[in-house]
């Protein structure tokens, strides 16, 4: 992706004088300011990543079962809820980087990263971790669509400990998020994808999703980490989602 560098107000040319066809500079301010100063900092934690590819044809087993009965919730509802239920078994993900200090939180509230055509916001889903798979599938879309409306209050995009960033309806197979700061860790999904996997010594295709969760590792150390990762997976590709 090519960045288009801003001029000085002083030496710009006005829209009159512009070549046709000419792209404009964007100003960082506003939304943009915001996302481009959170990036920085996000940026400059000392980060690691740990990724992992995750059967999904239990998921999917159980999203077509939901279907026959008239719901069928999207793969990142199932993602949350193992994302939520691994938070409270591993409580060093859940966490905020202060100046001196790692901050615990008891609350696991999960930021969810919107894209708007302006921007990214995250909504943060309070409490994910006592929310049913179908009730986060119905949190996620009610922020979404108030974000995207621009209907949400600031409280909202408030007190978030995790993030979830799903570039799967995108295509894009794997990616490694920044840092949403003061928090400590975010998971990226990709695309679910037919490949080629071993089931029973014989190879069968089964739906697969990558998992990148990265991490500051002035909080978290790498096999913590991977503790974590793992049950996330080992809950998704054993379905559980009571």
């Amino acid at each position: 992706m090519s960045a288009t560098v801003a001029t000085s107000a002083a030496v710009a040319p006005s829209p009159a004088a512009a070549p046709a066809g000419a792209r404009r500079s964007v100003p960082l301010v506003g939304l943009r300011g915001a996302i481009a100063r959170n990036m920085g900092l996000g940026w400059q934690v000392p980060r690691v990543a740990h990724s992992v590819d995750v059967d999904l044809s239990r998921v999917e087993a159980v999203r077509a079962e939901r279907a026959a009965a008239g719901d069928r919730p999207s793969v990142n509802a199932f993602v949350l809820h193992a994302v939520a239920q691994a938070l409270r078994a591993h409580p060093r993900l859940n966490a905020l980087m202060r100046e001196k200090e790692v901050e615990p939180v008891d609350d696991i509230n999960i930021g969810v990263a919107v894209a708007l055509d302006d921007g990214l916001m995250v909504p943060v889903i309070r409490n994910a971790d006592t929310l049913a798979v179908a009730q986060l599938a119905a949190e996620t879309r009610r922020l979404a669509e108030g974000a995207r409306a621009g209907a949400l209050t600031g409280g909202a995009y408030q007190r978030g400990t995790f993030t979830v960033t799903n570039l799967g309806a995108t295509g894009i197979d794997r990616f490694s998020p920044i840092i949403n700061p003061p928090q400590v860790a975010i998971l990226g999904v990709g695309r679910s994808v037919l490949r080629p996997v071993v089931k029973d010594g014989a190879i069968v295709a089964a739906p697969v999703a990558n998992l990148t969760l990265v991490f500051d590792h002035r909080a978290v150390d790498g096999y913590p980490a991977a503790l974590f990762l793992g049950e996330v997976a080992r809950r998704l590709e054993q379905a559980e989602f009571d």
